[in-house]
């Protein structure tokens, strides 16, 4: 099923402007939803409107948008009031400073979205704009879905990609864990070598497509063998040990990961010296044909 743009408008970067589209870059259809039946029956709840007050259902042409601005005072925000607040950002993404791209903390960023040029004359501004900021992070603001957000656009593969982001009152500080702040500052240096080997053993190039969601993996093979009428038999849940010596728990760490690589070596030999099998025997059976 094609993508569709959650929103329209313009990017601009001083005087020029470009006209894009937003695409929304995760796919919520992916993760497993569950609806909420009745145990008895299994039929779908409803969820009604009901009025406390009237002591009745109401529909949804009777709800309006309210705002209290003291205990139990409200005013009332109709689709007139909303649309008369009118920002730049509702129909233009202007970035208005620039940053080098690994600036910006991870913690900031919410969400990501495609920007794709509307038109062939827009592809070759886009494509010029998209070189001229690698390295680089546009920071800007946009109105999507009636809020209005602060952003990233930093150039990705052959487009362009814009990150929502928190504003810093959104985000707590390290400060406020209390349980940080029994944490030690000085470490045993015996200790932190022990630990840089192990990580470092177990060091690689990233591809985040080489880890999958077992969660909604085993969500899927449950669902699977209850429509066909067969009993899922979980696996047993093994304990994660307790670090009682931390320097004995990195040491056996550390000849884990060892034996882990000698398994791993001797498959793959045992596969190379199948293949090799498999096309002698195959050449072996063409020249007897």
């Amino acid at each position: 099923m094609a993508a569709r743009p959650t929103w329209k408008g313009y990017i601009k970067v001083s005087l020029v402007t470009i006209p894009v589209r937003v695409y929304p870059a995760t796919e919520s259809s992916a993760t497993i939803a569950f609806n909420q039946l009745h145990a008895e029956c299994q039929t779908r709840i409803q969820q009604k409107k009901w009025c406390s007050t009237c002591e009745r259902e109401i529909t949804s042409a009777e709800v309006v948008k309210g705002y209290e601005f003291e205990k139990g005072r409200w005013v009332v925000m109709d689709e007139e009031d909303i649309a008369k607040v009118k920002t730049e950002s509702s129909k233009v993404i202007n970035l208005l400073q620039f940053t080098d791209a690994d600036a910006i903390d991870p913690m900031y960023v919410d969400k990501a979205y495609y920007l794709a040029p509307e038109g062939p004359m827009a592809a070759d501004a886009y494509a010029v704009m998209r070189e001229g900021m690698q390295g680089k992070a546009g920071i800007g603001k946009v109105a999507i879905h009636g809020r209005e957000y602060l952003v990233a656009v930093k150039p990705h593969k052959q487009g362009l990609v814009m990150y929502t982001l928190h504003h810093a009152a959104e985000i707590r500080t390290i400060d406020q864990i209390e349980e940080l702040r029994e944490v030690r500052g000085q470490v045993n240096p015996a200790e932190m070598k022990l630990a840089r080997q192990v990580i470092e053993s177990i060091e690689g190039d990233l591809n985040l497509s080489d880890y999958k969601d077992e969660y909604q993996e085993g969500l899927r093979a449950i669902i699977e063998a209850k429509v066909a009428g067969e009993e899922f038999v979980a696996p047993e849940e093994s304990a994660p040990p307790k670090v009682v010596d931390l320097m004995e728990a990195l040491r056996k760490s550390l000849d884990q990961v060892s034996r882990g690589k000698k398994k791993t070596a001797k498959a793959d030999q045992a596969e190379t010296v199948k293949k090799v099998t498999n096309i002698k025997s195959a050449a072996k059976k063409r020249k007897a044909s």
